[in-house]
């Protein structure tokens, strides 16, 4: 079959599959609503397919739409990132690499992979965004992204994942507690305390591994505060609102009236891995899979 769609249309669909509702997706697109009603029909009759279904003024996608919502984002996203890297070549450079990642792989791991790969690769623009592990899934899946920092124990199969630093655990205090490295005995002694914790939706399979430190030590934390971001953390503990618990990597975040005590003793460790989707045809990402 062959379907004369334009890429306009594509966009339409998408800005009304977003909005579900055609005014808003209008005022967004800056065109007429009756002009974008106009469009979609054009694209629902060239298909032969009903992609939304109008009941008083509500609008939702049908079973069609739902399945091009997800796809025409994937090839839409590939075509933006096929058009910025042409015009990053009339620039003179090589190409964008667009990463995103949560923050503790910015402690170490990113700075120095940027360092090594400018080397040999002066002319590449890297793109980074410090986002949630779920955010980056979405924008690799829609190809918005190129690479992931995560902390996660599976992705979807459209991914490849990769454990690239294995660590420990620390401990977070106010740098006047009484308790430190030399006279902590187990993290039972903090049953009463207050937590401060990444929230689940940071990354559940996270969050479920630091619950598993709490269930070995015997018991559930009274959690005061959760966040996805370390600073935040950090700031709370140091103001004393409570202690916490992160990867290593972040106890080298300076700037805070805080101290780490690194749980070693503990079996549970923590992962920061590598995402990419595999069907991700920036020339930039091999070399730097290579390298990593």
């Amino acid at each position: 079959m062959s379907y004369q769609i334009e890429l306009r249309h594509m966009r339409y669909f998408l800005a009304v599959a977003e909005e579900l509702h055609f005014r808003k997706a209008a005022d967004k697109l800056f065109i007429s609503q009756p002009g974008l009603s106009r469009q979609i029909k054009i694209l629902e009759d060239e298909l032969g397919v009903v992609l939304f279904e109008r009941h008083n003024r509500k609008v939702v996608l049908t079973k069609v739409g739902v399945y091009l919502q997800k796809e025409f984002s994937k090839q839409l996203g590939a075509i933006n990132n096929t058009l910025d890297n042409a015009k990053l070549l009339q620039d003179g450079k090589k190409g964008e690499l667009k990463i995103g990642y949560v923050g503790s792989a910015m402690q170490d791991v990113i700075p120095n992979l940027l360092l090594n790969f400018e080397k040999n690769n002066p002319n590449v623009l890297f793109n980074l965004k410090e986002i949630d592990n779920q955010k980056q899934i979405d924008d690799l899946l829609s190809m918005s992204l190129d690479i992931g920092f995560v902390r996660l124990e599976r992705v979807p199969r459209a991914l490849e994942i990769k454990t690239i630093l294995t660590e420990n655990y620390c401990l977070v205090l106010p740098r006047n507690h009484k308790v430190n490295k030399d006279n902590f005995k187990s993290l039972s002694e903090f049953k009463e305390a207050s937590f401060i914790l990444f929230d689940a939706k940071y990354s559940a399979s996270y969050y479920e591994k630091v619950m598993q430190i709490f269930d070995d030590c015997g018991f559930t934390p009274l959690v005061s505060h959760n966040t996805i971001h370390s600073s935040s953390i950090f700031k709370l503990v140091e103001n004393n609102f409570g202690i916490s618990i992160v990867p290593k990597s972040l106890a080298k975040k300076a700037g805070y009236k805080i101290k780490f005590i690194e749980l070693d003793k503990i079996p549970q460790k923590t992962k920061l891995s590598i995402i990419w989707n595999k069907n991700n045809t920036n020339a930039i990402l091999p070399a730097v899979l290579s390298l990593i």
